[in-house]
């Protein structure tokens, strides 16, 4: 399972299939990693400064953090699209289409000045996770995609 928690600063992705639970994040920040909430991080319950270091002592590489650099992301269903925005410019897209019971993403591109932030990761993320709430399973076929995903 794929998830992202979102504020305005800061993204933290988490992988579950590479998380042993070794209760790190727990004990580094409990208010914001809770195990018996859902969800069971919310990123309003601490410091940013703090959770970047608590998500840093995650020794799996289950939990990883990018800021998010005023960019926003919006999932259009209908359009089977994931869009990177920065004010009101498009500036990244992931593109997928739900074949059975799988959610192949097929396409990802952020522009280039863009490149390096994390942006590319947040969007796959976000139409993975969208996908997997559908009880869909990530297929994806574009090679960054499968690298992030891997």
């Amino acid at each position: 399972m794929h998830r992202l928690y979102e504020d305005e600063d800061i993204t933290v992705f988490w992988d579950s299939e590479k998380c042993r639970h070794e209760k790190k994040c727990v004990s580094g920040s409990p208010r914001v990693f809770e195990f018996g909430r859902r969800p069971w991080i919310d990123l309003s319950k601490g410091e940013t400064a703090k959770i970047w270091q608590t998500v840093a002592s995650c020794p799996s590489g289950a939990l990883s953090v990018v800021y998010n650099h005023g960019v926003t992301l919006r999932l259009d269903e209908e359009g089977k699209r994931c869009l990177a925005l920065l004010e009101d410019k498009v500036i990244g897209e992931c593109d997928y289409k739900d074949e059975g019971d799988c959610r192949n993403i097929y396409h990802t591109e952020v522009s280039p000045e863009y490149g390096g932030k994390g942006i590319a990761k947040r969007l796959v993320y976000k139409v993975t996770e969208a996908g997997e709430r559908k009880g869909l399973k990530p297929a994806p076929t574009c090679s960054y995609a499968v690298k992030v995903l891997g």
